[in-house]
């Protein structure tokens, strides 16, 4: 006898992509691990060449041959833009790996992950910085969250910049004193802000390796320095911007709702960040309940897989089980 699959769970980051099949009772029937989903680096099709290598992985895993998948539900790096999700989508249809297919932004995986019911808001800052919100209804709060040009501050990847840019004033005299300027060249085992960075521009330090700097900022803060902290406090200043905003949106201001924390920069909880961020909201959504998310994003895909196939509380719960 065949296997049906229900849900076709797929979240893929820059780095790496989870498939979970989903069978209609809420059983995890199988998963794999793939490489990351990055469009704007290989082009669209060659990306979801990677996804279809993960997912043959996982009906290779299955208990039985598969006779019949239903919804695909992908939450993917890089749909940034509905116009996006919409191209993503389209493109995974005529792939025939279910007979309907959904494609949102990986942070709605993320929300959708630490919550009973599609009703909250998460700010995931990892390289970047994003901003979902939903409802049961279906009404949805985004930002478009690709850097500048939308208007977003953040990220690790940002944080690292403008580390380095507090750090070289420092030493140079253009700035304010700073412990940055002893802290991210000594990250390296070099001992001035002006050998980190020829290091970094002429290549004996590759680029990729910035993200390195995040957590000796947050060190750095720890340890009382004021620019260093400055820093941390604008970045809680706006994950409640985009947190309160994405709650007005939606009328939520006033209402008891989950506020979700997601991402490696604020999963780590640093004290001087996410205690700010609490303080903050409070004063804005005094009856949001703030909390960093510990479940696997690929929950959140199948769980919006079921929303949308409109399956029973039991299934979802039985599906949530699995990854307590």
């Amino acid at each position: 006898m065949g296997v049906n699959v229900s849900v076709v769970a797929i979240d893929a980051g820059n780095s790496k992509t989870d498939v979970a099949l989903i069978g209609e009772d809420g059983t995890v029937l199988s998963t794999a691990r793939g490489g990351g989903f990055q469009p704007p680096v290989v082009g669209v099709e060659a990306a979801i060449d990677v996804l279809a290598a993960a997912l043959d992985r996982a009906v290779a895993e299955l208990p039985a041959p598969l006779t019949r998948s239903g919804h695909v539900s992908a939450c993917l790096a890089n749909a940034d833009l509905p116009v996006e999700e919409a191209e993503l989508a389209v493109a995974l249809e005529s792939r025939g790996w279910g007979s309907s297919v959904e494609v949102r932004n990986d942070t709605f995986a993320i929300l959708r992950a630490g919550v009973d019911e599609p009703r909250g808001v998460a700010v995931v800052c990892g390289a970047g910085i994003n901003c979902v919100g939903m409802t049961p209804d279906g009404r949805t709060a985004r930002f478009p969250a690709i850097g500048r040009i939308s208007g977003d501050w953040g990220g690790g990847s940002g944080l690292a910049e403008e580390a380095l840019w507090f750090a070289a004033r420092a030493e140079d005299g253009r700035g304010e004193p700073s412990e940055l300027a002893r802290a991210l060249p000594g990250h390296f085992g070099l001992d001035s802000m002006y050998a980190l960075i020829e290091a970094l521009h002429r290549g004996g330090i590759p680029s990729a390796r910035r993200h390195e700097l995040t957590p000796v900022l947050f060190a750095t803060a720890a340890g009382g320095d004021p620019v260093a902290l400055a820093l941390v406090e604008r970045l809680a200043d706006e994950v409640v911007a985009m947190a309160s905003v994405a709650l007005r949106r939606l009328g939520l201001l006033e209402e008891e709702v989950p506020v979700l924390l997601g991402g490696s920069v604020l999963a780590a909880c640093h004290p001087q960040l996410n205690d700010r961020i609490a303080e903050l909201l409070a004063s804005r959504a005094p009856k949001a309940e703030v909390r960093v998310v510990s479940e696997p994003p690929v929950l959140g895909a199948a769980l919006l897989g079921l929303d949308r196939t409109g399956a029973a509380p039991e299934v979802h719960r039985r599906l949530r089980a699995q990854y307590v």
